[in-house]
């Protein structure tokens, strides 16, 4: 068997940087505890990147392109309400792996241009993704609802997206890097970001809504 070429160095920096600032959170950690941590001296870091800031906006820039890439509803059919369910959780596990950005926004956004610009488009691509899925079920006669509450309604799922990572931070803060207790929560996160629609829902969609809080509650529970 032909052996894998080795990664190259700045590409394992970029690893073990985004496995620190998840485990430890992003202001906990230095460069040199980078560095101490891969076994290499600082200034072979700083060959690759200038400052910490550095790495922290090429792993968003790989985080950035991702995010954008899932936000997208399928070209070849409309997807039904449990295809949405499933896709989100699809989503809380991607999340799950650039944790840090969700726990630490507000101290990120506030001390670097590149992020706050960023990832304001980034909320800008969710609620787009959230309205495009509101208008779908209109359209199939499958929600009911205005434009004026589809705004809120959005805006809702998007908050409840974006910082329900800091919110389990604050509910199990000493388990924040157990990966099944938090990945059940994540999971859990699906089912309160479509119920900001569940009032509006007619139909199948309702139907199949229902089912899902059936299921999520049972899971809950036990």
């Amino acid at each position: 068997m032909e052996a894998k070429p080795p990664r190259r160095t700045r590409e394992r920096i970029l690893e073990v940087s985004l496995r620190l600032f998840n485990e430890i959170g992003e202001p906990n950690v230095t460069t040199t505890t980078i560095a101490e941590e891969m076994k290499i001296s600082p200034g072979n870091l700083y060959y690759h990147f200038r400052n910490k800031d550095d790495i922290i906006n090429s792993i968003f820039a790989q985080f950035e392109q991702e995010i954008e890439r899932r936000l997208r509803l399928p070209d070849d059919h409309k997807p039904t309400l449990d295809e949405v369910w499933t896709y989100l959780q699809y989503m809380s596990e991607f999340l799950w792996r650039f944790r840090f950005l969700y726990r630490d926004l507000n101290d990120l956004l506030a001390r670097n241009r590149t992020l706050e610009t960023h990832f304001k488009q980034i909320v800008g691509h969710k609620k787009r993704f959230a309205r495009e899925m509101c208008d779908l079920l209109v359209a199939d006669g499958e929600m009911e609802i205005t434009p004026e509450q589809i705004d809120v309604v959005t805006t809702n799922m998007v908050v409840l997206s974006t910082y329900w990572l800091s919110y389990q931070f604050v509910m199990n803060p000493r388990k924040y890097n157990d990966p099944e207790e938090i990945g059940a929560g994540l999971h859990q996160s699906s089912y309160h970001i479509l119920s900001q629609m569940a009032p509006y829902l007619k139909g199948k969609s309702r139907e199949l809504y229902d089912k899902m809080a059936r299921e999520s509650s049972s899971k809950g529970a036990q």
